[in-house]
């Protein structure tokens, strides 16, 4: 199986039943079949926090937080490496910077980036992207 790397848009879409959430799940299913993992920067697992305490409250985050610690995604720490990645990228492109993490991991696990969001058109030459 190829790496995967989820942006928080395709966690959103998984989480809230939105347009394209059944790739998400088949990259899931695909990857608890193969006992590996599907990674999410940090700085996008704290836009799915902040997003889903915003707007559902603390008490479904704290529900989907632990859906989603059931589900084989690992959370990928913003260490110096990836954080100079993204750095780089975000001097050069018109992106946010949780999704300049986002593509850094992408290119770091030499994986398919899933996501709706169009900022990622910007590196679409440089990385897979798996459009919801």
């Amino acid at each position: 199986m190829r790496n995967s790397v989820l942006d928080s848009y395709a966690v959103l879409a998984f989480l809230f039943q939105e347009a394209g959430h059944e790739k998400v799940i088949e990259v899931l299913e695909k990857a608890a079949a193969a006992h590996e993992a599907v990674f999410i920067a940090a700085p996008n697992w704290a836009e799915v926090r902040y997003r889903v305490e915003q707007k559902l409250g603390l008490p479904k985050w704290e529900q989907a937080r632990i859906k989603l610690l059931g589900l084989p995604i690992e959370v990928v720490p913003a260490d110096q490496h990836l954080a100079e990645q993204a750095g780089a990228i975000k001097a050069v492109r018109k992106m946010s910077l949780a999704d300049c993490f986002c593509a850094a991991l992408a290119k770091q696990k030499k994986a398919d980036l899933y996501t709706g969001d169009p900022e990622f058109e910007a590196v679409e030459k440089e990385i897979k992207i798996v459009w919801l």
